[in-house]
């Protein structure tokens, strides 16, 4: 028992229930805020910002808009402007100001059908270059925008028009460590991973996990590229150690079971980036740690440098929920912080106790 109780130990803090399908939620910067989104049952879209007091969450405000949100984030803003970036069942991109919610501050048609994953990079500090938003849709389209540019995005990664097109399903940043170097890594629902280069405007590196992939998220997304968590469906997750490129092996997994779910979504902690919790289509909540090997590379009869991948350590497990969990966002202010979004329509936050100490 003393043992189990020395382990990081995942505890529901407050939890809400609400009148509407959650999606998403995530922590508004250098507040006790958060933001969640989703969809009434009459398909208009619901959007409130909770406060977490002493006495619980409170209900700060509210709004319900036309269309059913799908994702939102904060990456690409400043911390003075704090704007929430969503995307919409109706392919619709907006930007909003949380403390006058009426009008949207951008707005651009981005996909024909729904944005299924949104994320941002170049805001609240993180990541050289220009802040930017990412999204990806039913139409198998990525797209990279910049709020400053109406209407049209700056890059655009999509198949040829006689080509089947494949619904993007997850995208990220990675690999942002100076002013001109970008990636962006999407995942479809075929099980197909792909690496664009925003620098040289190419498609670096492909794979396929042969599920249809859920998340995709590297370790952190302003340092080199270092390690890329992708999810899927049939219960299984593959982490990439994207250090070393090899020419035909490409870089070097390892891919983990977990138990008879959906792992709907992986979130690196953000003040250790080799902690990362997964979250399963059970209602279960998996917190990991990863273990480097002895030496991150070798080299191959060819004499071409291959990476190798290490381990990971099941640290704690918790079933929070009947219903699969939609979302989880981790607090950069507040170690060990979280929100949840599952589907039995409660938002949860979470305190994963004993961080520090990993």
């Amino acid at each position: 028992m003393a043992a189990a109780l020395e382990k990081p130990q995942i505890i529901v803090h407050l939890q809400k229930d609400v009148n509407y399908t959650l999606y998403d939620a995530k922590w508004i910067p250098c507040s006790a805020k958060f933001v969640a989104m989703g969809s009434h049952p009459r398909g208009t879209g619901a959007l409130q910002v909770y406060e977490v007091s002493s006495g619980g969450l409170e209900l700060r405000k509210e709004a319900e808009k036309q269309t059913s949100f799908k994702c939102g984030t904060f990456g690409a803003t400043s911390l003075q402007q704090r704007h929430l970036a969503t995307g919409d069942f109706k392919g619709k991109l907006m930007t909003w100001d949380l403390e006058y919610i009426d009008l949207p501050v951008y707005a651009a048609k981005a996909h024909d059908g729904i944005v299924n994953t949104i994320d941002a990079c170049g805001g609240l500090g993180i990541g050289g270059g220009a802040p930017e938003i990412v999204t990806g849709g039913r139409d198998g389209a990525v797209k990279v925008w910049d709020t400053r540019q109406q209407e049209t995005p700056v890059a655009c990664m999509e198949p040829d028009d006689d080509t089947t097109r494949r619904d993007c399903w997850a995208v990220c940043f990675g690999d942002s460590h100076t002013d001109s170097d970008r990636c962006v890594c999407a995942g479809y629902d075929n099980g197909d991973v792909k690496l664009f280069d925003l620098r040289t405007m190419s498609l670096r590196w492909e794979t396929n996990v042969k599920n249809g992939v859920c998340c995709v998220e590297f370790d952190r997304k302003d340092i080199q590229m270092n390690k890329l968590a992708v999810t899927t469906l049939e219960s299984c997750y593959s982490l990439y150690d994207m250090r070393t490129q090899h020419p035909k092996k490409g870089f070097a997994s390892l891919t983990e079971k977990v138990k008879q779910s959906t792992v709907w979504c992986a979130r690196h902690l953000p003040q250790n980036r080799d902690v990362f919790m997964t979250c399963g289509g059970n209602g279960s909540m998996n917190l990991w740690k990863y273990s480097y090997p002895a030496k991150r590379t070798h080299v191959d009869d060819d004499g071409k440098a291959e990476g190798v991948v290490g381990n990971v350590d099941l640290i704690q497990n918790v079933t929070v929920s009947t219903q699969p969990i939609s979302s989880l966002d981790w607090s950069r202010d507040k170690e060990g912080l979280a929100v949840c979004t599952s589907f039995d329509q409660s938002v949860r936050v979470v305190i994963v106790t004993k961080l520090n100490r990993m």
